[in-house]
């Protein structure tokens, strides 16, 4: 289908091929104003495993787009007030991107690397009521066997366990018998995630694995079991190793006036003593 597309591409650009221009070895399809769309541009944008219908349709849109782009550009560029200097704006944004994107690379170069693990544990620590959760974490462990598996009651008395030994077992077990094994005692995971795992048919469900720490449920063809260890409510503080990230971000946003002002005054002193700077008043 694609190769039909192709086809008619190439028989509609057959038209701009006619004209004595260089086109650098590019294939013209619609011309507006002296501006060309090429077909080598359109298939650069024609997504893959289209149908035929479907590509010509995606054509047509793009190529209407184009268009409308072109003259949109040149009413808009005839019709501008005298006193607007484009050229000045276009200016003015390339400096400012420039900069922008400078101080960013430099602050992730160096200003990130600055900031010390001691630095970000001490502020979690000091201002925690800052971290709140928006979602429920919990940690524990998930197996999932099916209804025929060996030892269900075995399974039943190791995930209940958080004990090494127990652990162990279940682990072994499952490298033969479970379908989906998650270990999660040593990590805190999005209980949306656990739920998203088991057929757990309740109007709260978040609420119920807080209160049902130890679940067991069965469907047509599986068991599953979810034992959790650990859980943490939306509202509640946020734990370290999830506040990390948003904590070394303000701490970089606090010292970053600071590090680019200390970054500016260096650029001036050194401007300065190699006399770059001439003032002429």
């Amino acid at each position: 289908m694609r190769i039909l597309l192709l086809l008619l591409i190439t028989l509609l650009g057959c038209g701009a091929c006619k004209e004595q221009r260089d086109h650098k070895g590019k294939i013209p399809l619609v011309e507006v104003d002296g501006n060309f769309l090429y077909k080598e541009d359109l298939m650069s944008v024609l997504p893959v495993g289209l149908s035929k219908d479907d590509s010509i349709l995606f054509a047509e849109h793009y190529i209407r787009s184009w268009v409308e782009e072109i003259l949109l550009y040149e009413k808009a560029a005839n019709n501008i007030p005298d006193n607007v200097d484009v050229d000045k704006l276009v200016e003015n944004y390339r400096k400012a991107l420039i900069m922008h994107t400078y101080q960013q690379e430099l602050i992730n170069q160096k200003l990130t690397n600055d900031i010390s693990e001691q630095e970000i544990t001490d502020y979690y620590g000091q201002n925690k009521e800052l971290f709140k959760l928006e979602n429920p974490l919990i940690k524990g462990v998930f197996i999932k066997v099916p209804l025929t598996a060996p030892q269900l009651n075995n399974v039943r008395r190791w995930y209940k366990s958080d004990k090494q030994d127990a652990i162990e077992s279940l682990e072994k077990y499952s490298l033969q018998n479970a379908v989906k094994y998650e270990y999660f005692y040593d990590k805190w995971v999005s209980v949306t995630d656990v739920l998203d795992m088991i057929p757990l048919k309740v109007e709260a469900p978040e609420e119920y694995v807080n209160k049902h720490r130890q679940i067991e449920l069965k469907d047509t063809a599986f068991c599953y079991f979810l034992n959790v260890s650990d859980y943490r409510g939306a509202g509640e503080e946020k734990p370290y190793e999830f506040a990390r990230p948003e904590v070394k971000d303000l701490l970089v946003n606090q010292k970053r006036v600071d590090f680019m002002e200390r970054v500016k005054n260096d650029l001036y002193q050194q401007a300065v003593s190699k006399k770059k700077i001439i003032y002429n008043y």
